[in-house]
């Protein structure tokens, strides 16, 4: 039996890969709050065993506790990125396949001036990507349109076109997904930091005005703790950036791959078919 007679084996998201952000994102802030309440907030971390008092010398838990309910969910946004990068890592390595790109199109391309079309359509099934599958959808057609009598060269080039395209359609939303959520952290990241921040700042001038005196290590003591929440604003924006990025590199680089592959298939039937 013809290797082409199969289906292409594009992928399909199972239900888990749908419903991964609906659950991850509820459970890792129920996480860091608690994590928040009874790790950070552990009355050991504080003078005289009370989490109102001031946080133990060197005590970096009770410092980062003082600075106040917004601290957990700047922790759920960082958690969050790790958790989504390695998803994504995971999604787009298995994407881009086995071997080079570059040298996986460029055996196609001998194989179809040699009329090789099962070989092909076998290369695409080890390379195991996105590309792949792409492509075996692409030759798929190209098989048939070499017995189809009816219609003309023009309408197979057009019909060869149309299957790559549906199926790079069907590839690119698995690589692009959880993406928006990551671009999210970066812009929303820092803005709650700064949030923490002036929220603390004020909590902290409002208690020195109260305490009649200025009191410069009450001062001290409340800026520092009202910067922790600037601090992991700034790290999970930070990372998400460079995740975002990198991510979105990777995934340009594989549609390049796969819209040169499409152009490939359809010029080498053009120029061997009458």
């Amino acid at each position: 039996m013809s290797v082409l007679n199969t289906e292409p084996g594009l992928k399909k998201e199972s239900p888990f890969q749908t419903l991964f952000a609906t659950l991850v994102i509820p459970l890792v802030i129920i996480a860091c709050v608690l994590i928040y309440l009874f790790v950070l907030g552990n009355p050991a971390n504080f003078e005289g065993g009370d989490s109102a008092n001031h946080p133990l010398p060197g005590n970096y838990l009770g410092i980062v506790y003082k600075g106040g309910f917004i601290v957990p969910l700047l922790m759920a946004l960082l958690v969050l990125v790790i958790t989504f990068s390695i998803e994504r890592f995971i999604t787009v390595s298995k994407a881009s396949g086995k071997g080079s790109s570059d040298s996986f199109l460029l055996k196609i391309r001998g194989l179809l001036l040699s009329s090789s079309i099962d070989q092909a359509a076998a290369e695409c099934d080890r390379q195991q990507g996105s590309l792949g599958n792409v492509v075996k959808a692409g030759l798929r057609k190209y098989k048939e349109m070499l017995s189809e009598k009816e219609l003309t060269k023009d309408q197979k080039v057009l019909a060869i076109q149309k299957d790559i395209e549906e199926a790079t359609e069907l590839e690119l939303p698995a690589l692009e997904r959880n993406l928006v959520i990551i671009a999210t952290i970066s812009s929303i990241s820092t803005l709650l930091g700064l949030l923490g921040t002036v929220l603390g700042m004020i909590k902290a001038f409002a208690a020195l005005a109260q305490a009649g005196a200025p009191d410069s290590i009450a001062l001290a003591n409340g800026i520092s703790e009202a910067l922790i929440n600037t601090a992991l604003g700034i790290t999970a924006s930070a990372l998400a950036i460079i995740m975002y990025n990198y991510f979105t590199t990777k995934i340009d680089r594989l549609t390049y791959s796969i819209d040169e592959a499409g152009f490939s298939i359809i010029q080498t039937y053009s120029s061997t078919q009458k």
